[in-house]
């Protein structure tokens, strides 16, 4: 443990001399909260601006992807989920995507030192819930299907990265109980309107590969599949709300 703390103490020096920007101090949170090592964290966070905009080339990619091939000058342009789904819906439809936007939104509010605490929890709810949820559904319901290995792959490590970066807000926001309700309330009412209570010609779940078309010509959300991808979302948007509010008690609590 010592030599990977050495390690990572050398890799945030040699990032520092670029990247020297003065970071929020470490508050020694427990790990259940804030399980990345130190400098991992400083790394991150020395990384704001690269990482911001890695995040929102990739919320154009997401778009891109639930578009279809939108690249193709040949009409119609927005195909894929998009293409099929009224405009008013295109916020509920790209979960990965909104919460990237989220994320790099939220580095780069705190970079210009912007009060946004709603949108870092947007961003940590956001990170949490579809950084877990995607790897899941392909690892679990979807499989590679038609997709190249590669992107297969890239969706599941790529996801999995946004849960990391989710545990660097701590230490740049205040966790607080208003912030935290608005995320609660964003995540939940899209739980709702993607797997319960369709709204705008819904639901608005990623299309599963494992839900076949009906013979109606609309996918058949009645195969297991849709719930365990449902169960997965609720249960994640709760682990979010436990781990936010914990979070605020531990900073509290070191505050007192």
């Amino acid at each position: 443990m010592a030599t990977d703390e050495g390690v990572g103490a050398r890799i945030d020096a040699a990032v520092a001399r670029v990247f020297s920007r003065r970071l929020p101090d470490a508050e020694g949170l427990p790990r259940y909260v804030a399980p990345l090592p130190a400098w991992l964290e400083n790394v991150g966070l020395r990384l704001a601006w690269p990482i911001a905009l890695v995040n929102l080339v990739g919320t154009l990619f997401g778009f891109w992807y639930y578009a279809g091939r939108p690249l193709n000058t040949a009409p119609p342009l927005v195909e894929g989920q998009l293409g099929a789904a009224p405009l008013a819906a295109y916020p509920l439809i790209p979960d990965s995507p909104v919460a990237t936007m989220f994320i790099g939104l939220s580095l780069v509010a705190w970079r210009l030192d912007w009060d946004t605490q709603w949108l870092h929890m947007l961003g940590f709810f956001g990170c949490i819930k579809l950084g877990l949820w995607t790897p899941y559904v392909q690892l679990v319901l979807n499989g590679p299907g038609g997709i190249p290995l590669w992107l297969y792959w890239f969706l599941i490590l790529s996801h999995l990265a946004m849960a990391a970066e989710a545990f660097l807000i701590h230490r740049y926001a205040s966790f607080s109980v208003v912030s935290v309700a608005v995320a609660v309330f964003w995540y939940g009412f899209n739980d709702i309107v993607d797997y319960f209570v369709p709204v705008l010609d819904g639901p608005h779940h990623t299309w599963l590969r494992a839900e076949p078309l009906a013979a109606a010509g609309g996918f058949d959300h009645t195969v297991l599949a849709h719930d365990l991808a449902a169960g997965w979302a609720v249960v994640l948007t709760l682990m979010a709300t436990f781990l936010a509010l914990a979070t605020r008690v531990e900073k509290v609590k070191r505050q007192a």
